[in-house]
């Protein structure tokens, strides 16, 4: 029955969708959305033609329905103006969440990055909220249970015609603190703009609060960040995409490549790809959560999609250095946690990070799991609540560098 290699990989991705799932506390399987959410407008998703205001600044807003948080916290879905990875403003979504019987002029802020939910349309973090499907619901719930209001972004590029800039760090960590200053700017949700900031992330949402934690003081000065908290955080992006080719993660790769040529046109990867490639990567934007990037891809190579691979070219090359992590110094003490048996971000990358940081003078603490990569999405919480938990209270971090 397992004399397959690749029958294994894909019976493994499968049973690890399962795993999401049941971390989530949901019966709605991952990737759907119910029709209640499903009917919501959206129109709300398409950004005006000018942007208004400046990085942070709503553009529309509206009530939300945050699926299992319905009971914790009042929720607002939001339209923010951010800066892409080119520096080009951009429209962002996200959602504001205060805890119920907390007063909101008081509590503090947490920039919850979601970790990797997919390209389509319908995997929008925000979504996926609604939906009642959103795999780190219980790290989401602890948030709120804490006393702490959340600010989630999804990420640039969810519209009914996605370009997401998956894995594109200089993007992701601008939309993660433009998402703070949003929430902080929305009047029904009551935040006080002193209020003390952290931010917290895993394995995509990982390498999205690193990046803001890193881009803080020079594009969001204002914000008080205390502490940042991230895990399974993919710095490297070549160290981690190739260890994926013909595995269980090849999907995450192909995302990762349509995430950059979305961020930077001039990679032009359609021109790498032959006619089975642009079918199905047309396919995977329009179609594919996390459910079908980890069991529709798993084992594929990028031989079978292209006519020659665009990842060790100078050009892609140049983009993604310039997205790796660790090039200077997050201000605020930082938590990074890995997973010893990581299958899909490699741990080496992320020991290298960590090697990084101690030299640019960061005060991190780094800890491993005797686990995996999805496994840790949800062991991982209670270290990470701690360690927010002691920032905000204004404790001394102790550093492992």
């Amino acid at each position: 029955m397992f004399n397959s290699p690749r029958r294994f990989r894909h019976i493994w991705a499968a049973a690890s969708v399962v795993v999401l799932s049941v971390v989530a506390g949901s019966l709605t399987p991952v990737g759907a959305v119910p029709a209640d959410a499903a009917s919501l407008d959206d129109s709300f998703y398409v950004p005006p033609a000018e942007l208004p205001g400046v990085p942070g600044d709503i553009i529309r807003s509206r009530p939300s329905r945050p699926g299992t948080a319905k009971d914790l916290a009042d929720a607002w879905q939001v339209m923010y103006r951010s800066t892409d990875a080119l520096g080009e403003p951009n429209a962002v979504t996200g959602t504001v969440l205060v805890p119920k019987n907390a007063n909101p002029a008081t509590v503090p802020v947490v920039g919850f990055a979601a970790g990797t939910q997919g390209p389509a349309f319908r995997c929008a973090p925000s979504k996926m909220l609604q939906g009642q499907s959103f795999y780190e619901q219980p790290a989401l719930n602890g948030l709120l249970r804490s006393g702490y209001a959340v600010a989630m972004t999804d990420y640039e590029g969810y519209s009914p015609e996605p370009d997401t800039s998956y894995i594109v760090g200089r993007s992701e960590g601008h939309a993660v603190l433009d998402a703070v200053r949003a929430a902080l700017r929305l009047p029904e949700a009551g935040l006080s703009d002193q209020a003390p900031v952290a931010l917290r992330g895993y394995s995509q949402g990982g390498g999205a609060v690193m990046w803001a934690g890193q881009q803080q003081p020079g594009y969001a000065p204002e914000l008080d960040l205390v502490g940042v908290a991230g895990g399974g955080v993919p710095a490297d992006l070549v160290q981690v995409a190739l260890p994926l080719e013909g595995e269980s993660g090849f999907g995450l790769l192909a995302y990762a490549l349509i995430g950059l040529d979305n961020a930077y046109p001039e990679l032009d990867l359609d021109a790498y790809l032959n006619e089975r490639g642009r079918t199905e990567f047309a396919k995977l934007e329009q179609h594919a959560c996390t459910l079908e990037l980890l069991v529709d891809y798993a084992g594929d190579s990028l031989s079978e999609y292209t006519t020659s691979s665009p990842v060790l070219t100078p050009p892609w090359l140049a983009r993604v250095g310039e997205n790796k992590l660790g090039g200077s110094p997050i201000a605020v003490p930082v938590l990074q946690y890995h997973a010893d048996n990581d299958e899909l971000v490699a741990l080496a990358q992320a020991e290298s990070l960590r090697d990084d940081y101690c030299a640019v003078g960061t005060s991190l603490t780094w800890k491993t799991y005797d686990t995996d990569h999805i496994t840790l999405v949800h062991t991982g919480s209670a270290d990470a609540l701690a360690f927010l938990a002691d920032r905000f209270a204004g404790k001394p971090a102790t550093s492992t560098c």
